[in-house]
């Protein structure tokens, strides 16, 4: 008999139901609140980190998963409850990922910790990659690391826009050209800790959704950092750049393994924000009634519901399918976690729309939730590659063809 299955274990079930109990009791009622304040929701991320939810046993543990499934369901759970908040919680992620994916382990028992902070002193981090005039170009970033050998520091000049919890972080990882004329693979991968003299926070962003999340340029002018917080060293940074140097095929891209490991994760938050909106329309259409009976009964609206619901779980598939390779290191040669991402962000956008349909004019106020839901989906499709981005990469990647 063969062991494939889909189903979840005992263990999956247990955590989905957890995550989703504080999504439903935590995050929803507080949803709307911090939609309207538009400022980071230290209290719910608190909450979350005396739970468990947000700490580092619980990431690693999501990390030990060989399915690959903790975190997606994590993720997709929270951004049932609300993806504003969820991103407050869950946007030192990216950090995280930079920090496991490119540095040492003794740089990850040192840093990674700090992300986080304690329950009672809760932390967050950031990651920056794009800048303004670098956005899906990321090989072309004019943020600079220049190399002080007689203090054994680097030293960073540039401005990164669009950060996830820019400027109110514990730690930054900021990715810098260290080798301009090598691009992409010239790059590395710094971390600033907090209180580094010449980082700031830029202009704070306001945002058409997950407002409750912090979006911001962070501006590096002389930022001094010591030796050890280039991610992987500086023995393994000169090698690397050797090889480019000689015209060696190196691993690429700083950006790129962080991102890669990610995009499962960002598809597992669009899938939750579809499916809350198609929940809630299949709600609403049961008891809303027009002409005599619910609306549901109505061809129109019935099979919107169930293209929804369709799109939707073929959506989780996928997402569920690039975490386990991700998990198990099996290369994307199908760019399948662009594959994730792209289904699932352009599904959220489709979803909540529809969703607002049905509602009507019930669905374009803000008394019902629905008009939130649309207007947090559509970054899914731009940040951390939008989707023409990643189509690039599935064409590139079934054709073997270098199209531009």
């Amino acid at each position: 008999m063969s062991d494939f299955s889909l189903a979840l274990n005992e263990d999956q079930i247990t955590l989905r139901d957890w995550v989703h109990g504080f999504a439903l009791d935590v995050m929803r009622p507080a949803g709307q609140e911090w939609d309207e304040r538009e400022e980071t929701p230290w209290p719910i991320i608190q909450e979350a980190a005396k739970v468990g939810i947000y700490s580092l046993d619980f990431f690693a543990s999501a990390m030990a998963d060989p399915t690959g499934l903790t975190m997606v369901l994590t993720l997709e759970e929270m951004a049932w409850g609300d993806a504003g908040l969820c991103m407050s919680i869950m946007g030192s992620t990216l950090a995280l990922a930079a920090i496991m994916a490119n540095g040492t382990p003794e740089q990850q028992a040192e840093w990674i910790p700090v992300c986080f902070g304690t329950p009672d002193d809760v932390k967050v981090s950031a990651f920056g990659v794009s800048e303004p005039d670098a956005g899906s170009d990321v090989s072309s970033l004019r943020t600079r690391a220049v190399y002080d050998e007689a203090t054994d520091e680097w030293v960073l000049d540039g401005t990164k826009t669009w950060i996830t919890n820019g400027g109110i972080a514990a730690v930054h990882v900021i990715v810098a050209s260290v080798d301009p004329a090598l691009g992409s693979r010239g790059q590395a991968s710094f971390v600033i800790p907090e209180g580094t003299a010449g980082l700031r926070m830029g202009q704070k962003f306001k945002k058409m959704g997950i407002r409750a999340s912090h979006t911001a340029e962070v501006v590096l002018e002389g930022c001094r950092v010591p030796g050890r917080c280039l991610l992987g060293g500086k023995e393994r940074l000169d090698e690397r750049l050797a090889r480019a140097r000689e015209g060696v095929r190196t691993s690429g891209q700083a950006a790129m393994a962080t991102f890669e490991a990610t995009r499962p994760y960002v598809g597992a938050q669009a899938v939750g924000i579809a499916r809350a909106a198609c929940d809630y329309a299949l709600d609403y259409a049961k008891e809303r009634r027009q002409f005599g009976r619910a609306i549901i009964e109505n061809q129109s609206i019935a099979f919107k519901l169930a293209d929804m619901r369709t799109r939707t779980d073929a959506a989780r598939l996928l997402v569920w399918r690039a975490a386990w390779m991700a998990l198990n290191r099996q290369p994307f040669l199908a760019g399948e976690g662009s594959q994730s991402k792209l289904f699932a962000s352009e599904t959220a956008v489709h979803v909540t729309e529809e969703a607002i349909q049905i509602l009507g004019g019930y669905g374009y106020v803000r008394d019902y939730p629905v008009e939130r839901w649309h207007r947090d989906s559509k970054i899914y499709t731009i940040f951390e590659g939008t989707s023409e981005i990643q189509r690039l990469i599935i064409s590139r990647a079934i054709s073997g063809v270098h199209i531009r």
